[in-house]
């Protein structure tokens, strides 16, 4: 393990960037002799792939300056939180490796001090209680070009603000008939400090505070006073933050009562290609049953991919890769891919698997006999060993690897072309049996070369082709899901779901495949990697997500 790591955390690559440049020279400027970051949700909905990159940033440069990092709720909404995201994001970042140790936080648990701090800015006269509707809110805001104008009620009296804001906090008003917003400038070029909203009413039980509490604050008058009372260093955040950040300091000035304040600093947020990461977007997913949860393995998120089989070593090597920029960009979502091929490259077993059946009969075969052809478990490792798997007469091979009227470099099975099985025989296809009615192939009657067995002193005669397959009395059923991208892009660059996503498909396994437990990795040769998946398959019954191809379309830069 890193000797950097805190105690429980995997060992994270952390390269040179931009941001640890600037913890570099605030370090030996003096600015700060510690660093300290958080990762700070908002627990209203699942993570996904552009999280980790700000999990991995944020503990994992922690770790690099022997520093701590907190797990922080900004649970600050009651109307759009709910537990469930609160423990499935708890096990999304312990689930990538991360250990925040006994500092796991909730904004909420600061409601009380934000109260306080609420009055200091109104006794100050920045401050006031704002009696206009939303929509009267945003007209007077004004625009990009046009400075908003004031409020009527901007220049109430403190003792009025007062009494009004006491009033909102013991439950007098409706939702939505009264605000308090922070006095500061409406001519502002930016529309943040243009008296921003920073408490506003809703008769909402919290699920920390329950019916303490009908006001609540609003998210950038919490964060920056959540993070000042965590006592951290460095708030890193994305750059949709970056227009938020003069009114964070804002705050924390005025109330003027953290001597050596956090500095906010924005980085590039993750954009992939084929994917959308909008919360929004994914919620109307779920809830129109396009898929089947925030898990399902052909979703973006923590729990999605997790299901799907990536691993968290993989991710945790993406987020290394993709790095930390300052302007947005767009990763093509094969280095993603990439990195977890490479890593299940060295890791998976290799198991046969047939996704799309054809019977297969060796006519020339003993009909009783049974061999056990010996296969490497895992050709990258030689340490892996090998396995025993039976070979019999009748085998299932896949319905691609025949064509009876085949190009001319199709190198798998046609009529009187010979190929050979995998670790087995060299055969030729002697006659095809079809439907007489539809014409479908149902079988192949082959005949097999007795001197050409895999591993045998003649077996050296070349042939193009080599196919897998399973031995049909030995072979193991299992449903086999393939995925595609859940959204595709159209001719205008636009993201479209994509309602053939998922193709399920009931194939054979071999028979070593047989009782695998839920979670586990495989390799299929000549298909993909390939995971039981966890809340499905079970030992008597396999479903196996493909996690990735076999192949990949990512090309490295030279």
């Amino acid at each position: 393990m890193d000797k950097n790591n805190k105690k429980g955390s995997v060992e994270v690559n952390i390269g040179s960037n931009f941001i640890h440049d600037i913890i570099d020279r605030h370090l030996e400027e003096g600015v700060y002799d510690r660093v300290h970051t958080r990762f700070p949700p908002e627990p209203n909905g699942y993570l996904h792939i552009g999280h980790a990159k700000s999990i991995c940033l944020n503990f994992g440069t922690a770790a690099k300056y022997n520093g701590l990092c907190n797990l922080r709720f900004d649970d600050t909404n009651p109307a759009k939180e709910e537990m469930e995201y609160i423990e499935s994001i708890k096990e999304d970042v312990s689930w990538l490796g991360f250990d925040w140790e006994d500092r796991l936080y909730y904004a909420a648990d600061y409601f009380d001090e934000m109260y306080e701090y609420a009055l200091i800015l109104i006794k100050k006269g920045k401050a006031y209680v704002d009696d206009l509707s939303a929509e009267e809110i945003r007209e007077y805001r004004g625009t990009l070009t046009e400075p908003g104008k004031n409020s009527p009620y901007r220049d109430r009296s403190v003792e009025e603000n007062l009494d009004l804001f006491e009033r909102m906090k013991a439950g007098e008003f409706e939702d939505g008939s009264r605000v308090l917003r922070a006095k500061i400038d409406m001519a502002s070029p930016n529309m943040n400090m243009r008296d921003p909203v920073i408490y506003r009413i809703a008769h909402i039980p919290h699920h920390r505070t329950g019916d303490k509490w009908c006001i609540y604050p609003m998210y950038d008058y919490a964060h920056p006073i959540s993070d000042a009372l965590e006592n951290i260093t460095h708030s890193i955040c994305t750059l949709e933050f970056e227009d938020h950040r003069p009114l964070y300091e804002w705050v924390l000035n005025e109330l003027d009562l953290f001597p050596n304040p956090p500095v906010q600093i924005e980085f590039a947020r993750l954009e992939l290609t084929n994917t959308v990461m909008s919360k929004r977007k994914l919620r109307v997913l779920v809830e129109e049953g396009k898929v089947e949860g925030w898990d399902d393995p052909r979703m973006p998120t923590l729990s999605g991919l997790r299901r799907r089989g990536y691993t968290p070593a993989s991710i945790r090597d993406f987020a290394e890769r993709v790095g930390v920029a300052k302007n947005n960009s767009v990763v093509d979502v094969a280095l993603l891919e990439h990195c977890l091929r490479e890593e299940l490259n060295m890791t998976a077993p290799r198991a046969m698997g047939v996704l799309n059946p054809l019977k297969l009969v060796i006519t020339n075969y003993p009909k009783d006999r049974v061999e056990y052809m010996e296969v490497e478990n895992n050709q990258s490792d030689p340490s892996a060993g090998t396995r025993k798997v039976p070979f019999s007469r009748v085998l299932y091979i896949e319905q691609e690897d025949f064509m009876e009227n085949a190009p001319r470099k199709f190198f798998r099975l046609t009529p009187g072309k010979e190929v050979r099985l995998k670790n087995a025989y060299i055969i030729r296809c002697d006659d095809v049996i079809k439907d007489p009615e539809t014409g479908k192939v149902l079988e192949l009657h082959c005949s097999y070369d007795p001197d050409t067995k895999s591993g045998s002193g003649s077996a050296n005669r070349k042939v193009r082709g080599t196919l897998h397959w399973v031995s049909a009395q030995h072979a193991i059923p299992a449903t086999i899901r393939l995925y595609d991208y859940l959204f595709l892009e159209d001719e205008e660059g636009e993201m479209e779901y994509n309602s053939e996503s998922v193709k399920v498909l009931k194939g054979y396994v071999e028979p070593s495949l047989e009782g695998t437990e839920a979670g586990k990795r495989f390799q299929f040769f000549r298909q993909g990697y390939f995971f039981t998946d966890i809340k499905d398959s079970r030992p008597d019954d396999l479903v196996f997500n493909q996690i990735v191809p076999l192949k990949s379309s990512y090309k490295p830069n030279k």
